[in-house]
């Protein structure tokens, strides 16, 4: 049976800022994390992160650097009882590799995810920092969309997308997603 997801940003949603952490050590998670994908998890959520590394095609640091650092986002993550369902990254910058379809604001990793995991899409959120972590979900036709004002949030909130709100930060986007799904179970 299908289930539900939240697709996460992870610089500046997840973890602090810079954008490329090139070493897995300078790796934080915001705080409450942990508590907000606990209880995204709770209610039913798969947890999948969707994740633009365009410093991969610039040469600002290799596949291999990406995943320690991605290894321990989700170590970091596990040891609060949070480790994703799947992550997804892409490499790309049109720049320089030319259009791809996963680079958000594009769906490629969001459909992969759906894909592998069996993902309801009507019933699954996008949750980012950026405008364009959450545009995907309105393409798929997915039940909403939050912007943290964490990492770039606070700087993007301004041209937001109708029918997509910004609040604080991941603690506050879970109690919004968990208060929706209960008074709408369905989606």
């Amino acid at each position: 049976m299908s289930r539900p997801a939240i697709f996460l940003d992870r610089s500046g949603t997840l973890i602090r800022e810079p954008d490329y952490p090139l070493h897995a050590a300078s790796v934080e998670l915001h705080p409450g994390v942990g508590a907000a994908l606990h209880r995204l998890r709770e209610a039913g959520f798969l947890l999948v992160v969707v994740t633009n590394q365009s410093g991969i095609a610039r040469g600002l640091f290799s596949e291999r650097e990406y995943r320690e650092v991605a290894a321990r986002v989700d170590q970091l993550l596990a040891g609060v009882g949070a480790r994703p369902d799947r992550t997804e990254f892409c490499p790309h910058d049109p720049r320089i590799t030319g259009p791809c379809d996963c680079r958000k604001p594009g769906t490629g990793m969001h459909l992969r995810a759906a894909a592998a995991l069996d993902i309801d899409l009507s019933r699954s959120w996008c949750i980012g920092d950026q405008v364009r972590d959450v545009l995907p979900a309105r393409k798929l036709g997915m039940a909403g969309a939050l912007l943290v004002r964490t990492g770039y949030g606070q700087e993007e909130a301004p041209a937001l997308p109708p029918g997509v709100r910004a609040v604080a930060d991941l603690r506050a986007a879970a109690e919004e997603v968990t208060a929706l799904t209960l008074r709408n179970p369905s989606g």
